[in-house]
């Protein structure tokens, strides 16, 4: 019997997959627990209709990401913070100023969840980010920690 699957199950599929399983497994297990629905032409179309649109969305999700990286790619941010004796900064810089001095600089709305910091930075200096905009989309850029 063909059913789509209704929620993700284990070794089975993952939500919206058509898959044949035997008659007995399909009535007494799938569709009675509410896992899936037998696979009828019209719920086929409704599946493969949301399939597109989802996949149209992610298209577009990824092209903006591929925009802004090409916009901030091998550029720099700037971040002033206060520093002690031999530029040695009262505390670290974050992925949270970071994400701040970033999004005054550029324009943008980037998270601080996608700022990569290479390890924690307690010294002024100039230090290689990480920029995850979207899955597979990463920019590099340059800190420049100032002290002033």
């Amino acid at each position: 019997m063909k059913v789509i699957l209704v929620k993700d199950v284990s070794k089975l599929g993952k939500s919206g997959d058509k898959i044949e399983v035997a008659d007995g497994y399909a009535r007494n297990y799938l569709i009675a627990r509410g896992l899936a629905k037998e696979a009828t032409s019209g719920l086929i179309a409704e599946v493969d209709s949301r399939k597109a649109s989802e996949k149209a969305k992610e298209d577009k999700l990824k092209k903006e990401a591929e925009e802004i990286k090409k916009q901030i790619q091998s550029k720099t941010v700037n971040i002033h913070v206060n520093a002690g004796e031999k530029g040695k900064l009262f505390g670290s810089v974050t992925s949270a100023q970071v994400a701040e001095a970033l999004n005054a600089s550029y324009k943008l709305n980037i998270d601080k969840r996608g700022v990569k910091l290479p390890e924690v930075i307690k010294q002024a200096g100039e230090f290689p980010i990480t920029i995850h905009l979207y899955r597979e989309v990463d920019a590099l850029m340059t800190l420049l920690v100032e002290a002033p």
